[in-house]
């Protein structure tokens, strides 16, 4: 897979993931306009913005579901827009991706579907016993590991699509709108779960349109208008400081 050296952002500093005037159109539509970006490795990053301002779609440029009409995007030293398509899946296995609507196969357990992640990178039937199971139990879910999922409520299924997410120990976890469906104490939950995540190296990009959350937690904030990048920002302890 094609790598390029270039990681380094001109103030010195590692970015594990930079756009350069990435546009998106969907058909005549303009999604994403000129977004030039850079995210930090190890950094927790907010993508804000209100409903149709392009957070999800600059998401799936990240991961992949779709390419940018125009322009460059870097993750981890690999061009995007040069991976061949057999390839797609070995570089996904960096990253960890939670779905707003949770995207579990229906027709297999909790378990199974955490597993496939550990069985598509070849890792041997112990490993993946051994893990599987680890990451259920960090999440509260070990006893629900032989459910189906529409048997299990939305905050249940948002913990199983969590530890899918995080049983490969990716470098990268993506998550979109991942609190949408949960109640106050299973998306505190989950948050728990992320900063832990983040505190042992991982970087976070999640896209929210709950400014309280980004207040409460701190972080850089990418905010999105209209597929334009509106502000970029840090919020620590409650209050914005400078630009990122």
């Amino acid at each position: 897979m094609e790598k390029t050296p270039d990681n380094e952002t001109e103030d010195g500093k590692e970015a594990i993931a930079r756009f350069f005037h990435v546009f998106k159109k969907i058909g005549a539509n303009a999604v994403l306009e000129d977004i030039t970006l850079d995210i930090m490795r190890n950094q927790f990053v907010f993508v804000s913005g209100p409903s149709g301002a392009g957070k999800t779609t600059l998401l799936s440029l990240l991961y992949l579901k779709d390419k940018a009409t125009q322009g460059n995007i870097i993750v981890d030293g690999q061009n995007l827009s040069r991976i061949r398509r057999k390839q797609i899946p070995a570089f996904r296995r960096k990253l960890g991706i939670i779905f707003q609507d949770y995207k579990l196969i229906p027709t297999k357990t909790a378990f199974e579907n955490v597993s496939l992640v550990l069985e598509a990178a070849g890792a041997k039937k112990k490993l993946i016993q051994k893990k599987a199971n680890a990451i259920l139990r960090s999440v509260g879910m070990e006893e629900k590991g032989q459910a189906y999922p529409l048997s299990l409520s939305g905050g249940e299924q948002q913990r199983i699509a969590f530890a899918r997410a995080v049983v490969g120990d990716p470098e990268i976890i993506i998550a979109d709108e991942p609190f949408g469906s949960l109640d106050e104490e299973s998306a505190a939950s989950i948050l728990k779960l992320l900063n832990g995540y983040h505190s042992r190296g991982a970087t976070i990009i999640l896209a929210t349109h709950d400014k309280e959350l980004i207040k409460k937690r701190g972080g850089a904030v990418i905010s999105l208008s209209h597929g334009r990048i509106q502000q970029r920002g840090n919020y620590t302890r409650g209050h914005r400081e400078g630009s990122l």
